[in-house]
């Protein structure tokens, strides 16, 4: 199995997280602990980047809807954006892009906090 890993980098007071790898059941709690620390020290306005992210289960997804509405209540958002075809599939058949601001470039999603 592959192995997953999350690189945060810190843009004004956007933090972006650089997903890496497999996101499954397993993974999912490291992602989940990660969104809980933000939350917690108020970074609510957040761009996750899928560039590296190889793999997604539905408890991969799941942590993005634990926490979308908890940024929104709180003047923020979380953004997607860099997701290869294979990953952007399975948000499109659930529906997330209809929830979820997803954008081809981390620029432009950036550039929707502005």
């Amino acid at each position: 199995m592959e192995e997953f890993s999350i690189s945060i980098r810190q843009h004004e007071d956007i933090v972006l997280l650089d997903l890496n790898g497999f996101l499954d059941a397993h993974t999912s709690v490291e992602l989940e602990k990660k969104f809980e620390e933000l939350i917690a020290r108020n970074c609510n306005k957040i761009v996750v980047n899928f560039q590296k992210l190889s793999y997604i289960s539905s408890a991969g997804l799941g942590v993005f809807m634990a926490f979308i509405e908890n940024a929104r209540n709180n003047s923020g958002d979380i953004k997607l954006c860099n997701m290869s075809d294979k990953i952007y599939n399975i948000f499109d058949m659930l529906g997330f892009p209809i929830l979820f601001e997803i954008y081809k470039e981390e620029k432009s999603a950036l550039e929707k906090f502005a």
